[in-house]
């Protein structure tokens, strides 16, 4: 495995147009200009889903003890919920899309400032809703680990998704066993290419027939516990391969041992080492893996490479606090990619596995490792 030599940072307080700031400059390569041309869908990712306002506390050393108060060393703010796959996407240079509800609170306010003035992200498609306030989590992460408590209300019973979803090259779905979301059918009709991912199933039957929308997509990327238990496999790898019977791509991730990966049609399998980090917040990193992989293959690339991606990117994730704070755009990939090759322990095989960002990241993305970025908190004013 190829360490990063990552280094945590102090947090630092900012205001939304110091997020705003930092966001113009995440997206500085656009992975799919080669094949851009008149006609293309606005859109290249549509997502649709809940957002939270992510209220993360740092630097506690421990869990807290019943009883008693503890007291943080850093503090931040950010969208969270589905906003964490939006911003790993609008970071990796994606032209995104995000259909969701606001409240119409501050908290609202403020996340859909932070996504689409600081992110860049498209919200047409999104609303705010009269007298409802806006879901909130609270994280706290030690350890390597995270608490979360969570409180919010159920909007109005109208779907955030619209019926006709705007055109776009692909969309990523959060399949919920034993009922169909609509808008993937239309999508997928429309051509757009869906990518799922799953939750754990409450109802302990991991029953595939009761993922109906899986017919709809190109690819399915559960972890290895979610694919052992919908095929009945005693092994990863072989769930993998299962899963290949109902979906062309099937992505298992392995945790601290990395990812593997089939593709049916092409006959491709993968298999990408986990890249060892100081994990400091896993906030996101699932998200943020969809998103690279998301982008290496509407670049085109192969299996391979566009597993590495996903692992390199949700790697540079757990670094960082908070889930949509702490994903990568292109300078954070290219301060790391240049930092390991200029080590002289790093394994040359190991490099070449990456030798693919080359041509993609300019030289003038070169910033020192490690990189910080503000954690951006609504208690700071615009002029602070």
């Amino acid at each position: 495995m190829m360490p990063s030599h990552a280094i945590a940072g102090e947090e630092t307080g900012g205001d939304p147009e110091h997020l705003t700031q930092t966001a113009r400059h995440q997206a500085q390569v656009d992975p799919l200009a080669a094949l851009r041309a008149p006609g293309d869908p606005p859109w290249d990712v549509y997502l649709t889903g809940t957002v939270f306002l992510d209220i993360v506390f740092t630097g506690l050393d421990t869990a807290p003890v019943r009883g008693t108060e503890s007291w943080a060393r850093g503090m931040g703010s950010s969208p969270g919920g589905v906003a964490n796959m939006a911003a790993a996407l609008a970071r990796l240079g994606l032209r995104t899309s995000l259909a969701a509800a606001f409240g119409d609170d501050h908290y609202g306010e403020y996340c859909w400032d932070a996504l689409a003035r600081g992110e860049g992200i498209d919200l047409t498609p999104s609303r705010t809703v009269p007298g409802w306030h806006s879901p909130v989590t609270v994280s706290m992460a030690y350890e390597g680990e995270r608490t979360m408590i969570s409180h919010g209300h159920e909007p109005p019973p109208e779907e955030p998704a619209p019926d006709c979803p705007p055109p776009a090259r692909a969309a990523v779905a959060s399949l919920t066993p034993g009922r169909r979301a609509p808008w993937i059918a239309q999508a997928a009709r429309e051509g757009t290419r869906i990518f799922a991912d799953v939750g754990w199933d409450d109802t302990g039957a991991w029953d595939l027939a009761g993922l109906a929308d899986l017919e709809h997509c190109e690819a399915f990327l559960p972890n290895a516990e979610e694919a052992m238990r919908y095929t009945g496999s005693d092994c990863p790898k072989a769930a993998a391969h299962a899963l290949t019977e109902h979906v062309p791509v099937a992505v298992v991730t392995l945790g601290a041992e990395g990812a593997y990966a089939v593709d049916r049609r092409t006959g491709e399998t993968a298999e990408v080492p986990a890249i060892a980090v100081e994990a400091l917040d896993p906030t996101g990193a699932g998200d943020v893996f969809v998103a690279g992989f998301v982008t290496g293959t509407l670049a085109g690339w192969p299996l391979a490479d566009r597993l590495a991606l996903a692992g390199l990117t949700a790697a540079l994730s757990v670094q960082e606090f908070g889930g949509s704070l702490s994903a990568p755009g292109w300078s954070e990939i290219g301060a790391w990619w240049r930092r390991v090759q200029s080590l002289d322990t790093q394994n040359p095989a190991a490099l070449r596995r990456y030798a693919f960002l080359d041509p993609l990241i300019p030289a003038h993305l070169d910033r020192p490792w490690p990189l910080r970025r503000a954690v951006p908190t609504i208690g700071f004013g615009r002029n602070a």
